[in-house]
């Protein structure tokens, strides 16, 4: 996977400054006022190992950033009718309460598709958009992909836990539950972003052969 690099903002009760997001799909990395900060997910950017953190300059909380505000665009591609477009996806995380608040505005030719203003993670705020966008047009994401899949457990977190089976896509093809999932668990090729969207994507089927243990995208009813 080759790094992508998304412009944006941090804010806390210190101020705010211009960041830039990088990801290569899997690890998040982030400079905050000279000190880098990565992790899986974007609620648990702690410290790059080794390096110190100004006392009192960040709000962290179990070794995390907490009680701030992240927001950035990013290049989010979309299937128009059979084509290929490249739409804006804006994301405002705010990490300033015990549960993180996210909100995700879809950008493609003067329309806007927006996910509800509090949602819990970003498989839930993808899904809104997906549901709310015109017939004939998809998401070309890694949630909405043909092999991608959550272990089977009843709470999911906010990013970075969507397994990858682009490396046994003909295996995953056969998955019919959860038992199946497990059983297959430990031939995925990785974990990546929900927002992320890689060359192998293919559509997710809507129902039946193929959905997985997570069903068919989108994932939540409204």
């Amino acid at each position: 996977m080759t790094d992508e690099s998304w412009a944006g903002w941090y804010r806390d009760r210190h101020g705010s400054e211009a960041v830039i997001l990088t990801t290569d799909g899997q690890q998040l990395r982030i400079r905050v006022r000279g000190t880098d900060f990565e992790g899986a997910s974007f609620d648990g950017l702690g410290p790059v190992a080794g390096v110190p953190v100004p006392e009192g300059l960040f709000g962290l909380v179990d070794g995390v950033l907490d009680d701030c505000v992240l927001e950035w665009d990013l290049p989010l591609p979309v299937l128009v009718s059979g084509t290929v477009r490249q739409a804006t996806l804006s994301c405002l995380l705010s990490l300033r309460r015990a549960d993180p608040d996210l909100y995700l505005a879809l950008h493609l030719d003067g329309a806007v598709y927006e996910s509800n203003r509090a949602e819990g993670d970003f498989a839930a705020a993808l899904a809104t958009v997906q549901r709310i966008l015109p017939p004939g047009m998809h998401l070309q994401t890694c949630i909405a992909c043909a092999f991608s899949d959550y272990f089977p457990v009843p709470v999911r977190g906010l990013s970075g836990g969507l397994a990858c089976f682009r490396g046994a896509k003909d295996a995953y093809r056969d998955v019919a539950g959860g038992d199946d999932l497990a059983g297959l668990w430990d031939r995925r090729t990785g974990f990546v972003q929900e927002i992320w969207s890689c060359r192998e994507f293919e559509p997710r089927p809507a129902h039946g052969a193929g959905t997985g243990h997570r069903g068919a995208f989108p994932l939540e009813l409204a």
